[in-house]
């Protein structure tokens, strides 16, 4: 043998050698599922192959999706970032990654592993079309070449809450025997959907135990290290979508065998469970930490096991964009007892009607009960327009009813929560400060993220004060808010516009000082600040404002035009209500459908927000 080949032999064997010594990894996820599970406790759970898993492996108390919906919470973990820094907050805001970024799939494909997907993707961010050795519903890491290491995913859906709603149901779970939530109305129809939603999970329990009983049989057990997690909270209303504790919080077991008892972290217990605060932003870091790769600067989160582990964090993060066809803007910081939200747009409800989650009869019973004015307080609360800071202690309050943020005892605890979240919203450079149509705008298809890094194009600090004083209602000089819509930074205007908004909430004569201005902003370049102008002129100018605002906002709801541009216009239509009527018959007009996507998943959110508006049922059923 010439010395050249002998060392391309020796090489080799140090490969192989190097790929015997590598953890397999197994992740099973079960969708639309928190810690609904045995073995937090759940007396209510059947849920005996993750219990058994949690035995023998140890489980996270406080594991948070960083999104209470599937898309941005999966964005998350394939990136590693948060999605807010790359403006793919939104449900299915497919949008383009940044040129340096590479999904965590990419450096285990590079160190030797065979890499699976069984089988959704739905990613908010571009990513390589050859991300996956096989992403499909037959992939398995059985079809891997002999000796290599594997990484496989299998994601469960059969707890998703589709399923909640559907009928012939097998039931196994007693609607009678549930503890309903006390934020929920304790009724007929929502037993029913909570028995149903824990009858799925046993399902999902089911599943993830045969693929346990798979890797045993093959005799690699031992050789793989095991994930089980939920992807956000419950397929429930006021759970799924809702950046609350109970719609981030999910259940989160990891077993790693003692082959690989070194890669575990100082509290990891078998049959224990760890306080620190795991979020969906660290498991890609995480992963790569498990095989040796320390996680590259540019990811946002901290590996919690393995090699390169970190400290732990003192807070976890989470966000709320637009939901389907409904916009929103929430911010969310816990240190695992206190949990703070910003709401950024707090004339919205928690609860919007969004069109797929309300085809589930518990949920729609809920919001027949609410309008009926037959829902005490703390149940009609999710329906109500949500406070723009609230703080809850998550220890004394777990169903997070009583908002302490403005209490005099707990002034320091939320001083303190929202110093963490800005700090950290400042550090990613958050783009939810920019309407979603207004983001498309200026990125153009460029990478969001590098976009709002390149001097002169994201004024953040400005941006960020303007939004932060105007949503908390803090009064500014007549002279002050007029310069403002005058700004030539158009967040500036629109910010300046919704804080004139929720000031003539409570006071209309907040608004006619700048009327005339608010008529000239009705021409705008930027559809959202026009758009909102529109919103205040109809609710507090005279009535020539409103005829001609309205009709405005009729051509702006057109889905022949910009998709984003016509959500936020049939946003501020279906919330004026009955006033709208006279451009009804444009409105009926207009197809279902958008003519012009950025992509395809987006088809229906228009023409749902269309019979909405116009006060109608689904008249097509392609809408549900």
């Amino acid at each position: 043998m010439r010395f050249p080949a002998l060392l391309c032999a020796l090489a080799a064997a140090v490969v192989s050698l190097s790929a015997a010594q590598q953890p397999n990894i197994l992740w099973l996820t079960t969708e639309d599922n928190g810690p609904e599970l045995g073995c937090y406790g759940d007396e209510y759970a059947t849920t005996p192959n993750i219990d058994a898993l949690a035995a023998k492996g140890m489980l996270y108390n406080l594991a948070w999706s960083t999104a209470p919906v599937c898309a941005p919470a999966r964005t998350t973990i394939i990136s590693g970032m948060y999605p807010p820094s790359t403006g793919a907050q939104h449900m299915r805001s497919f949008v383009t990654a940044p040129d340096f970024m590479r999904a965590y799939p990419e450096y285990l494909k590079d160190a030797g592993y065979y890499v699976t997907n069984n089988s959704k993707e739905d990613y908010n961010i571009t990513t390589p079309a050859d991300l996956w050795d096989e992403s499909s519903n037959q992939a398995h890491w059985k079809n891997r070449p002999e000796g290599s290491p594997f990484f496989a995913i299998f994601n469960f859906t059969v707890s998703h809450e589709s399923q909640v709603r559907k009928r012939p149901h097998e039931q196994v779970h007693n609607p009678d025997e549930f503890e309903v939530p006390p934020y929920q109305p304790d009724d007929p129809l929502i037993r029913q959907d909570w028995a149903q939603f824990y009858d799925v999970v046993t399902r999902a329990d089911a599943l993830c135990g045969e693929k346990l009983a798979e890797l045993e049989a093959a005799g690699m057990a031992d050789d793989t290290i095991v994930f089980y997690y939920g992807d956000h909270g419950a397929g429930i209303a006021s759970h799924k979508r809702n950046p609350m504790n109970r719609g981030l919080h999910v259940g989160m077991v990891v077993y790693i065998p003692e082959k690989f008892a070194h890669l575990r972290s100082p509290e990891y217990a078998i049959g224990g469970s760890s306080d620190r605060l795991v979020n969906f932003v660290d498991l890609a870091p995480t992963v790569l930490s498990l095989i040796g790769i320390e996680p590259p600067t540019w990811m946002q989160g901290h590996a919690f096991l393995g090699e390169h582990s970190a400290p732990p964090p003192d807070y976890m993060f989470g966000f709320r964009g637009r939901m389907d066809e409904r916009v929103d803007f929430v911010r969310t910081v816990t240190d695992g007892r206190y949990i703070y939200i910003r709401n950024f747009r707090p004339d919205l409800p928690a609860g919007q009607r969004v069109d797929y989650q309300f085809n589930n009869p518990g949920n729609q019973r809920w919001l027949d009960l609410f309008k009926a004015g037959k829902t005490n307080a703390a149940q009609s609360a999710f329906f109500l327009p949500t406070p723009a800071e609230q703080l809850f202690d998550l220890r004394e309050d777990p169903h997070e009813i009583n908002n302490l943020a403005e209490t005099p005892d707990h002034r320091a605890i939320k001083d303190r929560l929202a110093s963490a979240l800005f700090q950290q919203m400042a550090a990613v450079r958050d783009l939810g400060f920019l309407p979603e149509a207004e983001l498309h705008r200026r990125t153009a298809g460029a990478s969001p993220y590098e976009w709002a890094r390149e001097p002169g194009n994201y004024d953040y600090d400005r941006i960020q004060l303007v939004a932060s004083r105007a949503t908390l209602g803090q009064t500014l000089p007549t002279a002050k808010v007029a310069a403002q819509l005058r700004d030539a930074e158009p967040a500036i205007r629109y910010w300046t516009l919704r804080g004139i908004g929720l000031a003539a909430r409570d006071d209309s004569s907040a608004a006619k000082p700048h009327l005339p201005a608010l008529r000239h902003l009705l021409a705008d370049q930027s559809p959202d600040v026009a758009i909102t102008a529109a919103d205040v002129l109809v609710r507090h100018g005279v009535e020539s404002d409103q005829a001609v605002a309205l009709e405005r906002l009729a051509d702006w709801a057109n889905p022949a035009g910009n998709h984003f541009t016509a959500i936020a216009a049939l946003t501020v239509l279906e919330n004026l209500g009955p006033v709208t009527a006279p451009v009804h018959d444009v409105l009926k007009s207009y197809p279902l459908e958008s003519e012009n996507l950025p992509h395809s998943r987006y088809r229906f959110d228009v023409g749902k927000l269309l019979t909405s508006t116009l006060g109608m049922d689904s008249v097509d059923p392609r809408l549900k």
